[in-house]
């Protein structure tokens, strides 16, 4: 989530033009329009109207590293960055209702979460302000001629400290990760390559270890479960084709072939989608079937999208 951040520079998002943020909501609604009717439709729990429409920019970052900045993935990026500030936004918010309900705890999380974003709207602006008045701070804190690697123990700095501060507001630590990584590209603009150095360390030793993770945390024995597999493969062809058709509103910009790669370049919502069935399965909310199928789901999405993006990228 943390490289998956510093993918983006804030600066630039708010200055997408209006027509792009007005897709984006549209967007974002017909993802979450198909959510509700297909929830709605074959009787499952509330908690998949929430779970469906996810969004994590995390495997973008690993395919723009893989075919470069090129359109679509520019588009990617942007509209996955705002998507998964909502992702994760609604992914706390269901994590307080589910471990506490709808009471005095759901109201405590939601103040704290709205002043956490306040706060963090005044450290932009503040920071904003003072590189502006002082220039020269970015290039102190972060030196062009770096032999001592300063970029990266400020960067790691700056990880643990909004991390930290999600685990003492009880909020949702991708949220904190994330928003860490935006900062650098934000504010630090002179090292264009510390996110590269950053992507290295990550997709070359953590991103692989959080994949044995995943694989290891899959019982094999649960492939015995009758309808198991059927379900993985309904919910990451739904998944799938939801985002497809949300997509299709920026067929102007992007041309039909950009347009299904940045649907399913959003089709990958990994870290996310486990975190919020685990979230789901630990309140009782879904059982130990739909546990394993959002599990296996999110495994197809990955291998099914990643070869499919290779071989239309192709054509």
């Amino acid at each position: 989530m943390f490289i998956a951040g510093t993918e983006i520079n804030l600066k630039n998002v708010l200055k997408t033009p209006i027509n792009i943020i007005k897709k984006v909501v549209l967007y974002l609604l017909i993802l979450y329009a198909f959510s509700i009717a297909f929830s709605l439709y074959i009787n499952v729990g509330k908690v998949f109207m929430v779970l469906l429409p996810l969004i994590s920019v995390g495997l973008v970052a690993s395919l723009a590293k893989e075919y470069g900045k090129t359109e679509w993935i520019n588009m990617s990026m942007i509209v996955g960055g705002i998507g998964e500030v909502v992702s994760i936004g609604i992914l706390t918010l269901t994590a307080a209702a589910l471990n506490s309900g709808f009471g005095l705890g759901f109201v405590e999380i939601v103040i704290d979460l709205l002043l956490f974003l306040f706060v963090m709207y005044i450290v932009f602006r503040a920071t904003t302000l003072l590189f502006w008045w002082f220039p020269e701070v970015s290039t102190v804190l972060m030196p062009n001629d770096d032999k001592q690697e300063q970029d990266i123990r400020l960067s790691m700095g700056i990880f643990f400290l909004l991390v930290s501060a999600m685990l003492y507001l009880h909020l949702e630590l991708a949220f904190g990760a994330f928003l860490a990584g935006i900062f650098i590209p934000t504010f630090f603009e002179h090292k264009r390559e510390l996110p590269e150095k950053l992507s290295s360390f990550g997709f070359g030793f953590l991103i692989p270890i959080f994949f044995i993770h995943i694989g290891s945390s899959f019982n094999p024995n649960s492939l015995m479960i009758d309808g198991l597999i059927y379900k993985a493969i309904l919910i990451a062809l739904i998944m799938i084709l939801m985002r497809l058709v949300a997509s299709l509103v920026f067929i102007k910009e992007l041309g039909f072939k950009d347009t299904i790669l940045m649907g399913l370049s959003h089709s990958m919502p990994l870290t996310l989608l486990i975190a919020m069935a685990t979230l789901a399965f630990s309140a009782n909310s879904i059982d130990v079937l739909h546990y394993d199928a959002f599990i296996l789901a999110s495994l197809f999405q990955v291998i099914g999208v990643m070869v499919a993006i290779k071989l239309i990228n192709k054509n």
